[in-house]
Parts: structure tokens; sequence; C-alpha cells
């Protein structure tokens, strides 16, 4: 992961006082969000005072900050009698197949049984992509036409699973914005579609989010928390951004917890959520 953002943040008033306007700029930029860094400024001055040193708010900072990350989530355990169903969303270009495949492969190699479904029938490239990724993982894809029904595909997705008796089903959904109302609505079919398999489903909707993209990651997890209902993230891009503040973020502002984590390009570059890793490596 890149260099903790408050290390960074306290070198820049090493030997001076600490200004504080310039303080909850730069808190801002770590993608803190404008609720936490209010509550975290005024929070320091009260603990260190209008005087504080660098150190002291370096170490204070930390500790706010840790305290406000979401809690490690107990591992996806498999259902007793069918499929744990994971719906994995986002807008293009956040690394959303990826991930997808990185958490598939994650699962097995904890023992556990997957199939994915190639829902994104959108791109061509996606659907091969997750092809590839199964090829490579000896994991089972469904996927369906160019272009065709991605419900259809996920109705024969779950009923793959349930044949065999697999421990999960990963599902690949097309990259759309909120202001795109029809693919909106395609993702609510697709949640209609699997509820009638299993009225539970889907058990999991986890976004899928690039780090070194700011506030707009936040607007994206809120429209996406208000069309389908989030139960959590994946926070990919880690290696190359200085900004772990998105996680408090989340957290704090909408209430979706970062479930999983990625750091690289490797397959095994991708992690559960630990906040107290988390801390000590991203502030």
């Amino acid at each position: 992961m890149a260099a903790g953002f408050l290390r960074a943040i306290a070198e820049r008033f090493r030997g001076r006082p600490v200004d504080w306007e310039e303080l909850e700029s730069l808190l801002l930029r770590a993608d803190l969000g404008v609720k936490t860094t209010m509550q975290l400024v005024a929070s320091l001055q009260a603990v260190t005072g209008f005087s504080a040193t660098a150190d002291e708010v370096e170490r204070e900072a930390r500790t706010e900050l840790t305290k406000l990350l979401p809690p490690p989530f107990p591992p996806l355990l498999p259902l007793p009698d069918r499929p744990r169903v994971i719906l994995i969303v986002g807008v293009n270009g956040t690394g959303k197949t990826t991930s997808l495949a990185k958490l598939a492969a994650m699962l097995r190699r904890e023992g556990r049984s997957v199939v994915m479904a190639a829902g994104d029938t959108f791109r061509a490239a996606a659907i091969e992509q997750l092809a590839a990724w199964g090829e490579k993982m000896k994991i089972p894809v469904v996927r369906g036409a160019y272009q065709g029904d991605p419900a259809a595909v996920c109705h024969d997705a779950h009923d793959t699973a349930v044949r065999e008796k697999a421990d999960y089903l990963l599902v690949d959904t097309a990259g759309r914005l909120h202001t795109k109302h029809n693919l909106m609505q395609e993702l609510s079919k697709v949640k209609r579609v699997l509820g009638r398999r299993d009225p539970e489903s889907p058990h999991e909707i986890l976004i899928v989010l690039d780090a070194t993209t700011g506030s707009n990651a936040l607007e994206q997890a809120a429209q996406f928390q208000a069309a389908c209902g989030l139960t959590g993230a994946i926070l990919t891009k880690l290696d190359g951004s200085g900004r772990g503040g998105m996680a408090v973020a989340l957290q704090q502002e909408l209430g979706v917890p970062v479930r999983f984590v990625g750091t690289g390009e490797k397959e095994a570059d991708f992690a559960r959520f630990d906040p107290k890793v988390f801390a000590a490596e991203m502030f």
C-alpha cells in the first residue's frame, strides 16, 4: 500500500505550528469527507490545544481515525442449503470484474466451491475476461451472448450453482452510472430474478470503488446505496493511493463498510479488510 497519509501530513508541519485551515484542507484531500474532517479537527483541537505539534496531530488523528473504521466482519460463510449469492456492482474502470475473480480465488484457496456468472453482457471483453479467469482458476463460469439478457444469465447461473452444490455464486454486472436509468432498472431486474430463486438472494451487494478517484467514489457509493442497497465495498488500487480516508468516509457518511481491499494486479493482491492492518499501513 501507499505510505500513510497522516505521516505525510505531519511532515508538512514539521518544525512549525500546525495551521488548522491547512490541516483541514489536507484531510479533505485524503478523502475523509467533510463530516469526518470537521469532527476530527474539532477533536484534535480539544485534545492538543491550538498550538499542537506535528507529532501530536499524527498520534491523536491516528487514534481517532482507527476508532472510526468499520469493525472486521466475519468471513462470508456458506449457507447450509443453498449458494450464498454475492452481487458485484459499480461503474466501469474500477476493477469490478477483476475484483470478482480475485474474491473467487480467495474463496477457492479457503477450500470453498464457487460459480461465477458473467452478468456484464454489455461488454464482450468482460465476458471473455471472466471466462479467462475461470479457465485459469478452474472455476465454472456461466455466460450468455453478448448484449443478451443479464437476468437470464443470473437465472441459469443460480441453477448451476444449486446443481453443483456450490458454496458461492459470484455475479458480475455491467458497469453503470447512476444517471443511466435503464441500466439501474436492469440491476433491479437481476435482483428480482435472483430473489425468485432464493427469497433472501442476493445475500450481499458489494460495490467496487477505485481509491484514487476521491469524492467521486463516495458519490458513486451513495447513488448505488440509494438504488439497490449495499452491504459493503471493495476498495481497489490502494497500492497507488495515499488516500485511505475513503474507508472512514464510506463508514461514517453512508454506513457502507469496506469488506475487501485490492492492493495490486496479482491474483493474491486481495484481502479481507482488517482495520488494524489498514490503519497501520494507510494512516
